[in-house]
């Protein structure tokens, strides 16, 4: 980071452990990461935690509930109506894509994904979230 705040505050929603192990060697270096391997593990830990989270990267194809529905349900969390919310996906589908923005998303990122892609992508939703406060 260029300045010595505290790093922003991630969490990763995915049930690929992969993808958490990816995903935190992408970005730990500027980025604290939490993670949760489902929905509802995601959502025990806005009820279990005081963190406040600065961004949810959310996949979509996921077991019991599925992201679409996570995203929901966060976003009925009075801690996380402000905090943006991105899919990171394999699903490659204009209509999902299109769902996703309708329903409030900060992004859409498909998987795979090069590091500086999603290292860009994420400083874009910071930047566009602090221009709306």
């Amino acid at each position: 980071m260029s300045d010595n705040t505290e790093k922003k505050k991630i969490l990763l929603v995915d049930d690929d452990e992969i993808q958490h192990l990816i995903i935190e060697n992408m970005l730990n270096d500027e980025y604290e990461i939490f993670k949760a391997k489902s929905g509802n593990e995601a959502l025990k830990f806005f009820y279990n935690n005081s963190v406040v989270i600065d961004l949810v990267l959310l996949d979509i194809l996921m077991p019991e509930i599925d992201g679409w529905e996570v995203f929901n349900r966060m976003r009925a969390l009075s801690l996380l109506k402000k905090a943006p919310m991105a899919f990171i996906t394999s699903v490659n589908e204009p209509a999902e894509e299109k769902r996703a923005f309708d329903m409030g998303a900060a992004d859409f990122i498909r998987k795979p994904y090069e590091q500086e892609e999603l290292k860009n992508r994420i400083k874009n939703i910071f930047d566009k979230a602090a221009v709306k406060n």
